[in-house]
């Protein structure tokens, strides 16, 4: 289970830390998701302080686990407003945010198999 908590962990805290990048320098792809689901440019920031604190929070959850299952949640719930953003404008291509959120969740998953199981 240790092997499978650390692997997700990493996984999921890269691939936040990335996303949170993306934002920070506008990058191509977060500005097209946003404004496909119509969230202002003006959000871009904010949304990547969440991730950035996401993936800071995952790691310090390596050494303070309350810090990490409450990171893991965040990052849940976070995915769950991106669903539910496309969502709300029709848009039924899901992929991304669909995996972000799959792997945010496996990785929620993990964390409390491991700290509790």
């Amino acid at each position: 289970m240790f092997a499978l908590y650390v692997t997700l962990t990493s996984l999921t805290a890269l691939g936040a830390a990335t996303g949170a990048w993306m934002n920070f320098v506008r990058h191509p792809i977060p500005i097209a998701a946003a404004k496909e689901v119509q969230v202002p440019h003006s959000w871009m920031l904010p949304l990547g302080t969440l991730l950035a604190a996401g993936a800071l929070g995952l790691v310090t959850g390596f050494a303070i686990a309350p810090v990490g299952i409450a990171a893991s949640t965040g990052l849940v719930l976070y995915f769950i407003g991106a669903l539910l953003a496309h969502l709300r404008v029709g848009d039924y291509q899901l992929g991304m945010a669909a995996t972000a959120f799959t792997l945010t969740a496996a990785t929620l998953a993990a964390t409390l198999a491991y700290r509790f199981g």
